[in-house]
């Protein structure tokens, strides 16, 4: 199948180092690509346009603002970019929210860490081109 071949771009949007350093470790070996990273929104914006990743890992808190910022303008402005949220904010009202805007999975850093590949996997199959 050609479509196997190209590697799923994502973009890392999350104050943390280590945890982007982490994540990408663990979506490289899954034969992912990161193509960019950003820890504020303004930077997350730029980069995510810049870009054009399939999916972009989202954080609830980013330096200086707030993931929904990031999801609901890129969604405006590139609405075939997928999000998967990634976050300790993983509440039962955080996730309604974040569905509801248009994040296609929410997934927990404490307890999910695991699950995150597939997830960014399953974003990445919504893709239209």
């Amino acid at each position: 199948m050609p479509s196997s071949a190209i590697p799923v771009k994502v973009f890392l949007a999350d104050d943390s180092l280590l945890i982007c350093d982490r994540v990408a470790a663990m979506l490289g070996a899954a034969g992912m690509s990161v193509v960019g990273r950003a820890d504020t929104p303004r930077g997350c914006f730029s980069g995510i346009l810049a870009t054009r990743p399939d999916v972009v890992v989202l954080d609830v808190q980013l330096e200086g603002g707030a993931g929904m910022e990031v999801l609901r303008t890129v969604r405006l402005a590139a609405p075939e970019v997928a999000f998967v949220v990634f976050s300790n904010n993983s509440g039962p009202a955080y996730r309604k929210r974040y569905l509801a805007e248009g994040a296609l999975e929410f997934v927990d850093k404490s307890t999910e860490f695991a699950l995150l590949a597939p997830a960014v996997a399953r974003a990445a199959q919504h893709i239209v081109h």
